[in-house]
């Protein structure tokens, strides 16, 4: 029999969301499951502090965790480490520190007044944040590939080999991912694009419920490439609909 493994979407700083998926999935698997978090666990939720403290603290205790790097949490360190709040796969309008964006609620979340002047909030951010969290998210991998399964955060280039894609890529991509209907040598478990509840496309898995604009964190528990939503009655499966 295949292994479990747990997979958690994009919390979006949902801390007492975190803390309901982690004890389903010990009431699922027990306290050695096989977790892995698809990313962006910062920005538009209220507490990204608590959220980065327990997953780290968890991997810093030995749980069989795995926080794989997402978009948002790269814009955070990228903000602490150089003081860009811009992307060039992001809209020219938006920066990090937009209101939809989520940036300042992170930054609130480590006790900084997210109403001050743009210029001071870096300084604050500097003095503020732990570096063991800026540490965290700077050693963040990209993917993991595990039985029948590559976790992302993004997705990937379709026909291109993993050890090729580029961290934009795994971190960012959405049209070339998503209109992508053929297999992939593994099932693709992703997040990144919100969808109202969790889909399994056939080629790939998005488990991004949206949990940042107040919806539910979906987590998932996969053997072979056999997807159960975790509900706290149970596992529900999810099937195959692939587009036509």
């Amino acid at each position: 029999m295949s292994e479990t493994i747990y997979a958690i979407g994009d919390i979006h700083g949902q801390h007492e969301l975190l803390l309901d998926a982690l004890s389903l999935i010990e009431m699922d698997g027990g306290p050695d499951a096989r977790v892995i978090s698809l990313g962006d666990l910062v920005d538009r939720g209220p507490d990204s502090r608590g959220v980065i403290d327990t997953l780290m603290n968890g991997i810093n205790a030995g749980r069989n965790w795995t926080v794989l790097l997402g978009n948002h949490d790269r814009m955070f360190e990228n903000f602490m480490r150089t003081g860009i709040i811009s992307h060039p796969k992001m809209r020219p309008d938006f920066t990090w520190l937009h209101e939809r964006l989520g940036g300042l609620t992170t930054l609130a979340s480590y006790g900084i007044d997210a109403t001050l002047p743009e210029a001071e909030l870096r300084p604050l951010a500097l003095e503020a944040v732990p570096e063991e969290h800026r540490s965290f998210l700077a050693s963040l991998p990209l993917y993991a590939q595990e039985g029948d399964c590559v976790f992302v955060h993004a997705g990937i280039q379709p026909k291109l080999p993993l050890k090729w894609q580029s961290e934009d890529d795994l971190i960012w991509i959405r049209d070339a991912f998503l209109n992508f209907e053929e297999p992939h040598e593994h099932l693709v478990v992703h997040g990144h694009t919100a969808v109202d509840a969790p889909e399994h496309m056939g080629n790939r898995v998005n488990i991004d419920s949206g949990a940042g604009f107040g919806r539910a964190l979906t987590t998932v528990a996969i053997e072979g490439r056999d997807v159960f939503v975790l509900e706290e009655d149970g596992r529900i499966p999810l099937t195959p609909s692939p587009s036509e």
